[in-house]
């Protein structure tokens, strides 16, 4: 037989007070005395029939709490309707909050009565809308007395909840399905360009994002290639209805592959651009993962398009979904699961295309056509000189251009626009040294650059196709096979074929000398 010491009697005594205290401020708060003033609201409210009734309730992405506001403002607004928002006020770092603990009076945390707290929310491109974040809605409608809650996202609630008592269930899911018709007729996302992230507890953020000001003359492809990119990308919305009248189907793939740094991504932003009437939705990086989600959102937000760029980077990644495919498959799965009359566009740029091909052509019907963008031939070079200069006082002879184009052979559009911004960079370096030795007074001169010339270009092409600066052509895109890479995209930390490559193409044989 075992003696307790003193200090377990006392603690065993402390224990049982303790758990005869607790009952005593539960049957309290069951009779109704020193009620909650929050519970006292809702439970009066509702009255003793009223609050027999069960708590339904839906759960929703924490994107949709702006659109979710806009239907609440909407329906609250309906005739023959009358409702009284009330705020709570919790104890930060508590855990979530009920309408059923409200209801029952079990277990609440300390909460109070406030002003609705708000969270300022985008509802488009530059404008903002006050969307409660914990907040009790008193309804009086032909249905009767009846109340809702709305729980925002936050630390211990990653989703946007709303919850329904004081009706049938029948009727409390009618209240549910007017909010999400309002919901999905009055959503603020649709016709937008929006960029896709995600938060840190992987739930999709959506952000209002600038249309892109790119005219045609700014996308530097060859003719027959552009064309037929326009064609398959906007030439189905420009004959959308004559398409189902025939009964071709909407719903189309495209692909873009080509070396790294040759603009793809240009090209994509002019088609964004140019889908004014279309939900446009840009993934890239680790927002990938959730294209399952990202798919569901543009299918309920026809026309759209989705970008997905780079997706080699994580095409053997494993997606957020209830399967954990590979966010490959999950991608096909997602292609595949929209209606063939539904005009949705899958964007798909790539640097590794030869990794993307099995699996596209094990699934055929995803991807309709796939383009190559390519390096730039000379003409490409020069339009892409022109055009990257346009702001730039360039000063070149017809000569110096053609030899700038003749040195740049097998270089990209990225590398393109970082020789025209050296180039720049030499001419305020060489205005500056003039200042410093005294051949230039202070205020004289004009402009910051007045004019970029021959040598300037030179100089700056010289430090570009010197062979200290491999890794910084290889980051450009120069010389870099996409087969080359490995699997994922990253760079080789071994020796760098590119530089070989550069160097094959007699690209620093020749010295300009302007």
């Amino acid at each position: 037989m075992r003696f307790m010491s003193a200090p377990d009697v006392e603690a065993r005594e402390f224990a049982v007070a303790f758990h005869h205290f607790m009952n005593w401020a539960h049957q309290v708060a069951a009779d109704g005395e020193d009620r909650s003033e929050v519970s006292a609201l809702v439970v009066d409210f509702l009255g003793a029939n009223g609050a027999r009734h069960s708590v339904v309730t839906r759960d929703l992405a924490a994107f949709e709490h702006v659109n979710l506001q806009t239907a609440l403002n909407a329906w609250s607004a309906a005739a023959g309707r009358t409702v009284d928002v009330h705020g709570i006020a919790m104890p930060p770092h508590y855990g979530g909050l009920s309408l059923q603990q409200l209801i029952s009076a079990d277990a609440l945390p300390p909460v109070r009565l406030s002003a609705p707290a708000l969270t300022d929310l985008p509802n488009g491109p530059g404008s903002t809308l006050g969307c409660l974040r914990l907040a009790v809605m008193l309804v009086t409608d032909q249905r009767g007395r009846y109340v809702i809650m709305i729980q925002g996202p936050g630390e211990h609630l990653p989703q946007l909840q709303v919850e329904v008592a004081g009706l049938p269930t029948a009727d409390a899911q009618q209240v549910l399905a007017e909010l999400d018709t309002l919901r999905s007729a009055l959503n603020v996302y649709r016709g937008h360009l929006l960029d896709v992230s995600l938060n840190p507890m992987g739930g999709v953020v959506l952000t209002f994002a600038p249309p892109p000001d790119l005219a045609r003359d700014d996308v530097v492809l060859p003719d027959a290639v552009l064309a037929r990119v326009e064609r398959h990308a906007l030439g189905v919305a420009a004959h959308r209805q004559a398409l189902l009248d025939v009964g071709q189907h909407l719903k189309r793939g495209l692909l873009l592959y080509g070396p790294p740094g040759t603009g793809k991504t240009h090209t994509t932003r002019y088609l964004l651009g140019q889908m004014t009437d279309y939900t446009r939705l840009v993934v890239t990086g680790r927002a990938l993962v959730a294209i399952g989600a990202v798919a569901d959102l543009a299918r309920a937000l026809l026309p759209a398009a989705i970008v997905l760029e780079d997706v080699d980077l994580v095409a053997e990644d494993r997606s957020m979904g209830p399967s954990s495919s590979p966010v490959l498959f999950e991608l096909l799965d997602a292609m595949d699961g929209a209606a063939p009359d539904a005009d949705l566009l899958f964007l798909l740029t790539t640097n590794r295309a030869d990794l993307l091909e099995p699996a596209l052509a094990a699934r055929p019907g995803r991807v309709d056509v796939a383009v190559e963008i390519a390096v730039p031939d000379a003409p490409a070079r020069e339009r892409l000189l022109t055009l990257y200069g346009r702001d730039v006082p360039l000063a070149l002879t017809a000569q110096e251009t053609a030899t700038a184009i003749e040195r740049t052979e097998g270089t990209t559009a990225s590398f393109l626009k970082e020789l025209i911004r050296r180039a720049v960079l030499e001419a305020l370096h060489e205005k500056a040294a003039r200042l410093e030795t005294g051949r230039l007074e202070a205020g004289d001169g004009g402009p910051a650059v007045s004019a970029v010339t021959g040598a300037h270009l030179a100089r700056a092409l010289d430090d570009l196709l010197d062979s200290a600066q491999g890794v910084t052509r290889t980051l450009l895109g120069v010389g870099v096979n996409p087969e080359d890479l490995p699997a994922g995209g990253a760079l080789s930390a071994g020796p760098v074929p590119a530089r070989q490559r550069i160097m094959a193409r007699g690209m620093v044989i020749r010295r300009y000398h302007g």
